[in-house]
């Protein structure tokens, strides 16, 4: 894809990414405990070569599909950006008794909007769930889901990023203890895929084997833990979200404005099995 002007030589002067707390960036922590995540990685990515990109981050840790419609989306069309990054609706799903059809009818007005007014946008699907202990119960939901995303963005333009395929985040070193999030690899290799998506070379392949490791010990040992983890992890966020309170209460996007890019040196080390070393972190 050519450049759209005479900023970033990647094809894209400006980005905004809208969404709850994967695109926030949660677990991929940064050394002074804010958040990287994939998004940022991918701006990074955006902008080498091009001293005039600018990006936003406007997602938020336990937002709800309404909520991003309401408060992020407006903002997002007034800025117009050449690239938005939309990943929303997953909270929605996860709730006991909620109607996959209906937030992915939702989902599919918002990127007709963008859309129509002329912005190329990238949505993610839903991993699967199938390795993961407890979790695995909401496979046929995220499938529905995700069937609905296909759709949407066959019908809208928008290009897809599948997580659902991507076999190394099948691998337990790719999640979160809280089963919820991703760690730094997986956020890494995840920003690697939606570059390839965009047509933006990389340096480094996603598909990148893990380290040898007896991942089925570590399948096993997450096995164990179900019960603690159903307690600590997944009972709350149930309770919270029931009672119309978020993560993200109290909180503010960690880039709220479209402002020029940089990335300073920092080492940013995942000390998970098989991680690599990162040498670049975002400067706010």
């Amino acid at each position: 894809m050519l450049a759209k002007g005479d900023g970033s030589v990647r094809g894209y002067d400006s980005y905004v990414a809208l969404g709850d707390s994967f695109t926030e960036g949660l677990n991929d922590e940064n050394p002074d405990g804010t958040f990287r995540g994939w998004a940022d990685r991918l701006a990074e990515i955006l902008a080498e070569g091009g001293p005039g990109f600018q990006y936003a981050n406007l997602a938020l840790r336990g937002k709800m599909l309404a909520e991003i419609i309401e408060e992020q989306v407006p903002i997002a069309l007034e800025i117009k950006p050449d690239l938005v990054t939309l990943c929303a609706g997953g909270n929605d799903v996860i709730v006991p008794g909620s109607d996959v059809d209906d937030i992915a009818a939702q989902l599919d007005e918002v990127i007709g909007k963008l859309r129509a007014a002329g912005i190329d946008v990238l949505v993610f699907n839903g991993p699967d769930t199938k390795h993961l202990p407890v979790m695995s119960v909401l496979r046929g939901k995220i499938g529905i889901y995700n069937a609905h995303l296909w759709t949407s963005a066959a019908r809208h333009g928008a290009k897809i990023v599948d997580l659902w395929a991507m076999d190394p985040l099948h691998d337990p070193r790719a999640w979160s203890d809280d089963r919820l999030h991703f760690t730094a690899e997986g956020h890494r290799r995840i920003a690697l895929r939606a570059a390839e998506v965009l047509g933006v070379p990389t340096a480094d392949d996603w598909r990148e084997p893990w380290p040898l490791t007896d991942s089925r010990a570590d399948w096993i040992a997450m096995r164990r833990s179900d019960l603690a983890w159903t307690r600590t992890h997944l009972l709350p966020w149930i309770r919270r979200h029931l009672r119309g309170e978020s993560m993200g209460d109290g909180l503010s996007p960690k880039r709220p404005q479209l402002t020029p890019f940089v990335a300073a040196p920092a080492p940013v080390v995942d000390d998970r099995a098989g991680a690599r070393s990162e040498h670049r972190a975002p400067a706010s």
